[in-house]
């Protein structure tokens, strides 16, 4: 992770059992363990095509294949980035909107690479080691208790759980210090220079100042993250001493941020807020793309279709701002009108699966079965290009229902139930499809697979 919390250790006004404590103990460990949950996964064409051209020659750099590896966003305004496993980089919607440039983003990049590269979502031996102390402490507890020691048993409990947590916490500070080194030979190997990396660690102990009131007597050992300023000293000679310190981000890329960052802020805040950030006197195309988000989002479908009037203006033929008017006018209801706009995207960007699900979708959305075949085929299309778009199997579904085929339509539905972890309801739809689809052929053996890993998640889910 790029920023973390302090780890604190909380107690409730009494315990009432040791079992209940012991359990409370192993729970907020576990807990402490785990990358904090992720809130919901925001897709979008244009950020996906950003984070990939960004982050690929820092994944080559780290040895790594840019295709097995992804960087998705989250919609969580914590500033933060973390990975959790597999070959994912998670970055927060919050970090996006705190960072200034690219140089400050694929800083973060790096070192979560560094991560990745060096399995420590995977690689939980100082997690194990803790854990271990903290049962050792429960049966040792558990004998005081038994011996009538209740206050010694506490006593028992409440250093083992210390000596637990400043493991974790020592394990955490050695990956993050890892990942910081790493970073600087993926930077430096990717010709990138560290400036942005530094400046967004400034960031971040600015972060530190406002939110202690006692920065200064902070424990640097009760972090899961080195301090910032420490950081900071720790890395400013490696960067500076880089043949790459002083080169420039392409300035393309930069003005591609500006973008993403401005249609975040107007997706992810209140209106009224992007309209500060984003008054009308600011005629940038970023802030426009903001305005229109905030406009769409505030039911003003008018003023959000001007704003991408304007935006179109700028570059007539971007899929991009199609993709947005093409929404706007399809969730205000007029998928008719839609329609042609989103074909335009659709053949503009023919590698942006998500462009053709939104356009599959106004396809459906104006009832006209004339529509259905074309829809069918550009659904089926994108979902060959990306698999893992719930929306997509939803709208697919929708057309193997009015088809006719309900098995097909079932199992569409629980390859979308099956992505967004709904176990059960995948589980039943996996078993309608496997009911009346003919037996061994490849629809079939999909659902099957699905139904088998559904019914184990059930299965587990009952037990716990």
């Amino acid at each position: 992770m790029i920023a973390g919390q302090a780890a604190r250790r909380r107690r409730g006004a009494r315990w009432l059992a040791l079992p209940r404590l012991a359990v409370a103990i192993f729970v907020s460990l576990i807990l402490a363990l785990q990358p904090a949950a992720a809130d919901t996964v925001l897709r979008d064409s244009e950020t996906e095509a950003y984070f990939h051209d960004i982050a690929k020659p820092l994944i080559e750099a780290a040895g790594l294949d840019p295709n097995n590896v992804k960087v998705m966003l989250i919609g969580d305004m914590e500033i933060n980035a973390f990975v959790a496993g597999g070959q994912i980089v998670y970055v927060n919607a919050g970090l996006i909107k705190a960072a200034d440039n690219t140089d400050q983003l694929q800083g973060v990049i790096a070192h979560e690479l560094g991560h990745v590269a060096g399995g420590h979502a995977i690689n939980s031996s100082g997690g194990k080691e803790a854990t271990g102390i903290t049962i050792l402490s429960l049966l040792l507890a558990g004998a005081a208790a038994a011996a009538g020691g209740g206050e010694a048993a506490m006593g028992v409990l409440s250093a083992g759980e210390t000596a637990a947590m400043g493991k974790y916490l020592a394990f955490s500070r050695t990956q993050e210090a890892s990942a910081d080194a790493a970073a600087v030979g993926y930077l430096l190997k990717a010709h990138v220079s560290g400036k942005g990396s530094l400046d967004f660690f400034k960031k971040l102990e600015a972060e530190e100042y406002r939110l202690s009131s006692s920065y200064d007597t902070t424990d640097p050992f009760a972090q899961t993250h080195p301090m910032s300023a420490d950081r900071i000293a720790n890395l400013e000679q490696s960067y500076k001493s880089s043949p790459w310190w002083n080169s420039k981000t392409d300035p393309a890329l930069d003005a591609r941020f500006a973008r993403i960052r401005a249609k975040l802020i107007g997706f992810v805040e209140e209106p009224e807020q992007t309209l500060r950030l984003y008054p009308e006197s600011d005629h940038s195309v970023a802030a426009m793309y903001a305005r229109a988000y905030a406009w769409h989002r505030a039911a003003y479908p008018d003023k959000a279709v001007a704003e991408v009037d304007k935006l179109v203006a700028t570059s007539p033929h971007d899929p991009y701002f199609l993709e947005l008017k093409g929404q706007i006018l399809l969730e205000s209801g007029k998928p008719g009108e839609a329609i042609p706009i989103l074909r335009d995207a659709v053949q503009r960007a023919p590698n942006q699966p998500l462009i053709a699900a939104l356009f599959g979708h106004a396809l459906i959305a104006t009832e006209d079965a004339k529509n259905f075949a074309e829809a069918k085929g550009v659904l089926k299309a994108a979902l060959a290009r990306d698999d893992e778009d719930p929306f997509a199997w939803y709208q697919l579904g929708v057309i193997y229902d009015r088809e006719g085929d309900p098995a097909r339509a079932a199992l569409a539905t629980a390859e979308r139930y099956n992505l967004e972890g709904n176990a059960q309801l995948a589980l039943i739809n996996a078993r309608t499809a496997l009911a009346g689809i003919p037996a061994g052929t490849p629809d079939w053996i999909r659902a099957q697979d699905i139904a088998m890993v559904s019914e184990n998640a059930v299965a587990k889910k009952k037990k716990s």
